[in-house]
């Protein structure tokens, strides 16, 4: 199914499809609230705005349909020799259509930009409990690197990014 995939960034149009596959991670005892179209949209502008980030679509080139997503960050750095690093983030492929290629299709797309740019290292973080995650980035060629660590914070709903949007 790969060559019938396309790369491209992700557009406001996008945010419901988007929405959909994020909701599919969700797991049991997690928050499951919704992000509504609303704030997504209002995120969404705000994120067209940050330097070298953006959120990627995996397309069927016949119909359209979305079948995948993530989000990929490039970032200056003063250490490394000056050279940028990369975060992959809020990989979702739709899980009807997972293992046929699109998520290797989604993170080869993201290894070559971050190669374009001059990247030392791409890296993610993936929830411990997610087994066939970690095979699928070990097949990649991606290695357990450190710890991840994480605080939660207080706000609405624990996490850093949950200021208001606008």
């Amino acid at each position: 199914m790969t060559e019938e995939v396309q790369i491209r960034a992700a557009t406001q149009a996008d945010l419901p499809d988007i929405l959909a596959l994020q909701a599919e991670l969700v797991r049991p005892g997690e928050d499951a609230t919704p992000l509504s179209l609303e704030a997504a949209r209002a995120i969404f502008r705000r994120l067209t705005t940050y330097p070298d980030y953006a959120i990627h679509v995996a397309v069927d080139r016949d119909s359209g349909a979305i079948l995948g997503t993530f989000a990929l960050l490039i970032m200056d750095n003063l250490a490394h020799a000056g050279r940028p690093s990369a975060i992959v983030e809020d990989v979702c492929v739709d899980s009807r259509l997972r293992r046929q290629g699109i998520g290797r299709a989604m993170m080869q797309a993201a290894m070559e930009q971050a190669r374009q740019r001059g990247c030392y290292k791409l890296a993610l973080s993936s929830n411990l409990a997610r087994d066939a995650a970690h095979a699928f980035y070990r097949s990649l060629g991606f290695v357990q690197h450190g710890l991840s660590f994480h605080v939660t914070l207080p706000g609405l709903g624990g996490g850093c990014g949950d200021r208001q949007p606008g």
